[in-house]
C-alpha cells in the first residue's frame, strides 16, 4: 500500500545519502579532466543496481563471503582516493579505460549507488514497504539524472573560480565522509 509519509521519509534519507546536488563540483572536475559519461546510463545503471541490492543485496555479499561491513570500508576507501584527487589536484584514477569509463566508476559506485547508499537502502527495506521505498528510489533518479544531465548549466553559472573553490571544499566533505564511513565500520570487522 502506497504511504506518501514513507515515501518522503525514505526519499529525503536517500536523496542525502546519495547527494548528487553536493556532487557537482566532483562531476565537473571529472569533466575537466577529460572523463566522459553518459548521462541516462549512469542513473539507469544506478537505479539497477540499487535495487538488485533493495532485493538481494545481502545474499549477493555473503555469496563473496563480504559483509556489510567489509563493503563500506572498501566504498570508503574509493571516497578517499577521489577526495584525495580533489584537493591536492593529483590523478590517481587514470583516465585510460573506454570513453564512457567514467560512467561505471566514480560516477555510479561509489558517487550515487556507493557503499553507503546500498546499505541505507537494506536499512529502509527494514522499515518501510518495499513498494514505498521503490518509488523513492525512483525519485531519485530521476532527480540524479537530471542533474547529470544538465551538470553543465552549473559550470557556467559558477564559472572556473568557483568551481575551484567548490572543487577543494567538498573534496574535505568527501574526505569527512569517507573517514565517517570507515571508522563507523572498521571496528566490526575487528568483532
Amino acid at each position: 500500500m502506497i504511504k506518501f509519509r514513507e515515501i518522503a521519509s525514505a526519499f529525503m534519507v536517500l536523496f542525502a545519502i546519495i547527494d548528487i546536488t553536493g556532487s557537482v563540483p566532483i562531476i565537473l572536475d571529472m569533466k575537466s579532466k577529460g572523463r566522459k559519461f553518459n548521462p541516462l546510463l549512469a542513473a539507469i545503471i544506478s537505479m539497477a543496481l540499487i535495487f538488485l541490492f533493495l532485493f538481494v543485496g545481502e545474499a549477493i555479499l555473503e555469496l563473496f563471503n563480504v559483509d556489510i561491513s567489509s563493503f563500506a570500508v572498501a566504498g570508503s576507501l574509493v571516497i578517499l582516493v577521489i577526495a584525495v584527487e580533489m584537493i591536492f589536484g593529483i590523478e590517481i584514477f587514470k583516465n585510460d579505460g573506454p570513453p564512457d569509463a567514467a560512467t561505471i566508476v566514480p560516477l555510479v559506485f561509489p558517487l550515487i549507488a556507493g557503499a553507503g547508499t546500498l546499505t541505507t537502502v537494506l536499512s529502509l527495506r527494514a522499515e518501510y514497504s518495499l513498494l514505498n521505498v521503490s518509488i523513492a528510489i525512483l525519485l531519485n533518479m530521476v532527480i540524479v539524472y537530471v542533474v547529470l544531465r544538465y551538470v553543465d548549466w552549473a559550470e557556467k553559472i559558477l564559472g572556473k573560480g568557483g568551481i575551484y573553490i567548490l572543487r577543494k571544499f567538498f573534496g574535505i566533505i568527501l574526505l569527512a565522509i569517507s573517514v565517517k564511513l570507515f571508522a563507523s565500520n572498521v571496528s566490526e570487522l575487528f568483532n
